[in-house]
This record gives structure tokens, C-alpha cells and sequence, in this order.
């Protein structure tokens, strides 16, 4: 899933994006809440993380145009101000969730865990299709039984097609949720992933659960 990351402090912003990454998210990274306003209105995000203390606008400020723009993406609001009002005032202006800086890494990736289980409005973190199984929690991959093992891209690829499974899917969407802000469109690299997903989903089963729509995308589907 992908997530954008509106924090001013790069020590902080790299070490959050470097955590983020090996738990298999894809992260863009906005310095200033001019920044994070823009690409948050021209790219789609599973997920936007907002720090409060920013230099060119109020992260709560931020938060109150996000929603004004009717943007409903789920906001994790991450700040050094622990007083009960700044939760409120956070809340209050749209945001889902708030944690104090400093914060264990386990508990922060559980919020975004559980804020993206709204988003797909799921009660169960493993995702399903015929006999294929993916734990988000886990991130173990499953097919019949047997353990498949995917780098961190086809990770977020796969998750990506399970969540949308029997949807067309077409490479623009899967640049803009599985690929980060700097992908190049118009290289292959998307359909050299998917064909690397299919040698490691599909190869040796007699039902092929990854199908091509020409001219459109791809469709995760049984069949």
C-alpha cells in the first residue's frame, strides 16, 4: 500500500520511509505542508502521516484542507505535542489517529495496520482468493499449501491485486499505489513484475490466477 509521509525533519523523515520500506510500503515523502497538499491532491495514497510542526503551515491547518478538499484518505497525525488539546484539536480537524513523538516502531506500525483495514473493510488480515492466502500481518504468501517467497515490489504488487481481486487493474493504477512518486511510467518495469509474480503464483498450477485484459491491464481473478 502506499503512504505519504508530510515531515519536515529528514533524520526523521529517512528513518520512518527506511521502516516503512522493509515492511514492504511504498513512500512518498513531502518536506514542507505545501508539499504534502499537492501530492496528496494529484496522487492517491492508502494512507497519509502528518507531522503537526511544520515550517511553512500547521500540520492541524494541513489536516482541515485535506478534508476540505473531500480528500478521505485516513490521517495518522505524528507530533511532539502531548497535551490532551493538540490530540483534540488533531482529531478534531479530520485526522484518524494521533502518536506522540518519541514512539515504539512496533506500536506505530500497528495504527497504520489497523487504519488500513478500514480502508478495505476487512475483519480478517489475510486476503483470500481460491487456494492463494496473504497474511498482512505476517506477510506470508501461501498457494495450496505451499510457501511462496516474493521480494518486497511483488509483496506490494500481489497485496495490491488481492485487495482489488476480479477488479481490471490497470498500470496506471498500479504505478501509482505499488510505485513510489519518481516512477517512470513509461518504462516495462510493471509488466516485467507482474511476469515475475505469475512465475512464482502461477507456474505449475493448472488454474492461472493472474489473467492479462488487453488494452486495459490485469485482473487477479479464478477465472
Amino acid at each position: 500500500m502506499k503512504i505519504l509521509l508530510v515531515e519536515d525533519e529528514q533524520r526523521i523523515a529517512d528513518f520512518i520511509k527506511r521502516g516503512l520500506r522493509e515492511e514492504r510500503y511504498v513512500v512518498d515523502i513531502a518536506a514542507t505542508g505545501a508539499q504534502g497538499l499537492f501530492s496528496a491532491s494529484v496522487n492517491t495514497y492508502d494512507l497519509i502521516i502528518l507531522d503537526i510542526m511544520l515550517p511553512d503551515k500547521d500540520g492541524i491547518d494541513l489536516c482541515r484542507d485535506l478534508r476540505q478538499k473531500k480528500i478521505i484518505t485516513p490521517i495518522l497525525m505524528l507530533t511532539a505535542k502531548c497535551d490532551i488539546n493538540d490530540k483534540i484539536s488533531g482529531l478534531d480537524a479530520g485526522a484518524d489517529d494521533y502518536l506522540t513523538k518519541p514512539f515504539a516502531f512496533d506500536e506505530f506500525l500497528a495504527r497504520i495496520r489497523a487504519l488500513l483495514r478500514r480502508v478495505v473493510d476487512v475483519k480478517t488480515t489475510v486476503l483470500k482468493i481460491a487456494d492463494l492466502e496473504l497474511d498482512q500481518v505476517s506477510r506470508k504468501i501461501m498457494r495450496a499449501g505451499k510457501p511462496i517467497v516474493l521480494t518486497g515490489k511483488e509483496y506490494a504488487l500481489l497485496e495490491y491485486f488481492m485487495i482489488h481481486a476480479n477488479q481490471v487493474i490497470t498500470r496506471t493504477m498500479i504505478s501509482e499505489h505499488v510505485w513510489e512518486e519518481d516512477f517512470d511510467r513509461f518504462s516495462n518495469v510493471i509488466d516485467v513484475y507482474v511476469n515475475y509474480l505469475r512465475n512464482k503464483i502461477d507456474k505449475g498450477f493448472s488454474k492461472k490466477l493472474i489473467h492479462s485484459i488487453r488494452g486495459a491491464g490485469y485482473v487477479l481473478k479464478e477465472k
